[in-house]
């Protein structure tokens, strides 16, 4: 549940969405909420079939809603042919976090003599802005976080708290960073002699494009000797490991815990399940989705959904597939013989 510290009209909002309304176009909105939980001066939305019991009983000031199930709405109405792309866009007028944004660097900042900070700029206690920095206009850099030596952040990027940008690295415009998570650190490289390893210097950078947003906590590691590169309109979850010279196409989204391994590159347009893996150096064109715990180790060269693995089972039952899978080479193989002498 959301209130703003100020009220919109229906009609302020009807304006903003684009969008005809159905009630009274002066009725004071604050906030938003679930249709169980709305109060008359709260928006709610439907988008999921399952909750059309609780459109009935609402007490919300007005619902946003496909225009199929304006019928049984019992209070004002905006209509909308993707209800959740509007409560998207809703949200935004009502997040608290824009308006506590203060210009200027904080007395607790360390921002290199030779750093270059744009127009409207935010630097909270704590945070680092090392030598050669150039930060974009109203960027904020949230307490505690650092950006790097050379690195570049666009205009109306923001870190969340504890952020780490390292050296040379480029993000673009209106990114969010949200806190832990890391950008450009060292990819894994090693090599080995036998005996023990040796460490291989990381040379490349990060890229990202516009509008990308880096969940908590998540690593997308520097190329080793090119970039990574991340595309525009990205969206990556909590948790999520992205290995060094992996390249990701605009408009895709990584749900939590997904690993990439080491260059290999993601079309345009995918949608990674949580918990995928994907192992190094394969390529996945565009359109690909991939659903939760798979596990991809080949190249995926036409678009689709793809998946691997097993849904959970009673472990009796588990345990009597897992014996029939390692007969399956010799059941293969049997029926090979088979074929070849029924041939």
């Amino acid at each position: 549940m959301t209130h703003a510290s100020h009220s919109l009209t229906l009609a302020d909002i009807a304006r903003h969405l684009g969008v005809p309304l159905s009630g009274n176009a002066q009725t004071p909105i604050r906030g938003l909420a679930t249709l169980k939980d709305a109060e008359p001066d709260q928006i709610a939305f439907l988008t999921n079939r399952a909750y059309l019991k609780d459109l009935a009983t609402t007490r919300a000031g007005a619902v946003l809603l496909h225009p199929e199930h304006s019928k049984t709405c019992p209070v004002p109405r905006l209509e909308l042919d993707n209800p959740y792309l509007g409560y998207a866009r809703l949200s935004q007028l009502f997040d608290p976090l824009p308006a506590r944004d203060r210009t200027g660097i904080h007395p607790a900042a360390v921002v290199a003599d030779d750093a270059t900070l744009g127009e409207g700029t935010c630097v909270a206690a704590n945070a680092v802005i090392e030598s050669g920095a150039v930060l974009g206009e109203r960027v904020v850099v949230g307490p505690g976080s650092v950006v790097g030596a050379d690195s570049q952040l666009g205009e109306g990027t923001r870190l969340h708290a504890n952020v780490t940008v390292c050296h040379g690295v480029v993000i673009g415009k209106r990114a969010i960073l949200h806190s832990g998570c890391v950008i450009g650190g060292d990819g894994f490289g090693f090599a080995h002699d036998g005996g023990a390893w040796h460490k291989i210097a990381q040379l490349g950078g990060v890229v990202l494009g516009d509008d990308v947003e880096v969940g908590s906590c998540s690593s997308i590691d520097r190329g080793a000797l090119g970039d990574t590169l991340i595309g525009s309109d990205v969206k990556i979850d909590s948790q999520v490991q992205i290995a060094h010279n992996v390249q990701i196409g605009d408009h895709s989204a990584l749900a939590g815990c997904v690993g990439i391994a080491g260059s290999t590159r993601v079309g345009k347009h995918c949608m990674l399940g949580g918990g995928v893996g994907l192992s190094g150096h394969l390529t996945l064109c565009d359109g690909v989705q991939v659903t939760g715990m798979s596990l991809v180790t080949n190249s995926i060269h036409a678009s689709g959904v793809y998946s691997s693995g097993t849904g959970a089972m009673e472990n009796h039952q588990w345990r009597k597939n897992a014996v029939r899978f390692k007969q399956l080479d010799d059941i293969a193989k049997r029926l090979a013989r088979l074929e070849k002498h029924r041939d």
